[in-house]
């Protein structure tokens, strides 16, 4: 080898690293360069939006957020109160801007829009769990799948569900028993575990027995993974896969989605090869075994005939199981709180229920929940002061005008039902318990998007129907049994609006037989 190429070596070497480390260098100034870029437009097109004052430059209105939940719902809450007679809000999360939205008609712009269908960035932290099921897929998957799951929520086919919950209910009931004419105890969790059983049973045909068996694997995981995935989403440095992974909260979601998806795939695979038995009749109980919305996913098609995946229908009872049974039990709850706190609206459930039950206590038909009209009015009036979902979110795929102001794509929108849902032009005396609201001639005129609790528009609940139902079902059952009483505070409840709406120190109240 020549001296001289020996000598310069290392400075070539010396020479090319710098030259690597400066186009690093530039390609991440750019980069930041560019992000400012985006951010001063954004800032710009969007700077007559209201907001609130103190914003700091590029962490914008971070510092002003609270960490815990309780205390950040009651912030989102408390300025919503404060400028209700601002058309939207504007905050700046970090460079991301963020509408808040409590006013029926520039909700109705995004929700009826068959464009903003994209669910926030916070979505993606369920997909572990979920995957790219209906709540958290868009774009022509979600079509796809909406179009083919929609005919499965049928009402004739959510009838069939009706005697899983009235056995439910029922078990429910004997469980309370023992609280008849004694101390206040908080019912939250009874109801809880009732709504969990229904759903395991009418989503996957499998009786789990959570009411006399709080204590299995798939119950604490299904609790613990909500719990975890909350704690994710509100703690940016748990956002990195590989980095969350290094925690020991981390590694207990990747335990807790073992035994979740563990669970649901021995499920779909024994029902599966149970109707392949039925069509070759190879099943001797060929028709006594009930139907679950996981034998209507088995035998779904799509427009060219094809069936879904076993990982697709995973996703799908995944979904139903994580949305069909907290928002549902939390509805329950709050009806039972106001009827408790209100005894002259109990006392018109009750005569209602004379009169389709009379002194029987035969199990509730579909025909009879029809009948049941104010126990509906009061279960929507609990939705109105206490929406299981007190705020989703939206990302914004383009731009657009709302209240007459410039929105940017890439902008999160937030619809608040909790303040929405106060809006004293539509509901007068809002904080006020009143059924009678959603009489006929009491919503004749009140705009469709002043009620939202369960969305509405393309991506509203698919599942509303059954979630009415059950509540009917539970809410009758509970009613022919026992008088209610409550005498908690609505300041007492310490509200936490995170994924549901909850009251952090429970619901307690007391029981007397009915007579």
């Amino acid at each position: 080898m020549e001296p001289w190429l020996v000598a310069d070596g290392p400075k070539l070497l010396l020479w090319g690293a710098e030259t690597v480390a400066y186009l690093a260098g530039a390609t991440l100034l750019l980069s930041l360069l560019q992000m400012l870029a985006k951010y001063a437009q954004k800032w710009q097109q969007m700077r007559a939006i209201p907001t609130l004052q103190y914003a700091f430059p590029l962490v914008g209105h971070s510092l002003l957020m609270k960490a815990d939940g309780k205390e950040f719902f009651q912030q989102i809450i408390e300025y919503s109160e404060i400028y209700r007679d601002r058309p939207l809000l504007k905050l700046w999360i970090g460079p991301i801007p963020m509408i808040a939205l409590y006013h029926a008609e520039n909700v109705e712009v995004i929700l009826t829009s068959s464009k903003q269908i994209d669910k926030s960035y916070m979505y993606k932290f369920l997909e572990p769990w979920l995957g790219q099921g209906l709540l958290t897929s868009t774009g022509n998957k979600w079509r796809a799948r909406r179009k083919m799951l929609t005919p499965t929520f049928h009402f004739t086919i959510l009838e069939d569900f009706l005697d899983v919950m009235n056995e439910q209910a029922n078990i429910l009931v004997k469980k309370l028993e023992k609280h008849v004419n004694q101390e206040a105890f908080n019912c939250f969790f009874y109801i809880t575990l009732c709504a969990l059983d229904i759903i395991c049973e009418t989503a996957m045909g499998k009786n789990i027995g959570a009411q006399n068996n709080d204590d299995s694997d798939y119950v604490r995981a299904v609790y613990r993974m909500s719990d975890i995935t909350l704690r994710r989403m509100k703690m940016p440095w748990f956002w990195p896969d590989l980095w969350y992974l290094m925690f020991k909260e981390g590694r207990e979601h990747r335990r807790s989605l073992k035994i979740l998806h563990s669970f649901t795939n021995n499920v779909i695979t024994e029902r599966a090869s149970q109707m392949k038995a039925e069509e070759e009749g190879r099943d001797h109980n060929n028709g006594t075994k009930r139907r679950a919305f996981l034998d209507l996913l088995l035998s779904a098609v799509d427009e060219e005939g094809r069936k879904l995946s076993h990982e697709d229908i995973r996703e799908e009872v995944d979904t139903f199981m994580f949305e069909g049974h907290d928002t549902t039990a939390a509805a329950i709850n709050w009806s039972l709180y106001l009827l408790g706190s209100y005894p002259e609206a109990q006392k018109k459930v009750d005569n209602e229920l004379d009169e389709v039950f009379g002194t029987s206590d035969r199990p509730a038909t579909g025909e009879d929940l029809k009948k049941l009209r104010y126990l509906e009015y009061v279960i929507k009036e609990s939705l109105r002061l206490f929406p299981s979902v007190p705020f989703f979110a939206r990302t914004l795929n383009e731009d657009c005008q709302i209240a007459g102001y410039n929105v940017s794509k890439g902008t999160e929108a937030i619809i608040v039902p909790y303040a929405l849902h106060r809006d004293p032009k539509y509901f007068p005396d809002p904080e006020e318990f009143q059924p009678e609201r959603f009489f006929p001639e009491n919503v004749k005129g009140r705009p469709s998007y002043a009620y939202v609790p369960f969305s509405a528009g393309p991506r509203n609940c698919i599942g509303q129907k059954f979630a009415i139902m059950e509540e009917k079902a539970i809410l009758s059952c509970i009613l022919r049994q026992f008088w209610i009483e409550c005498n908690q505070k609505r300041e007492e409840l310490g509200l936490a609006g995170e994924l549901i709406l909850r009251p952090d120190n429970g619901i307690w109240i007391k029981l007397k037989r009915r007579n």
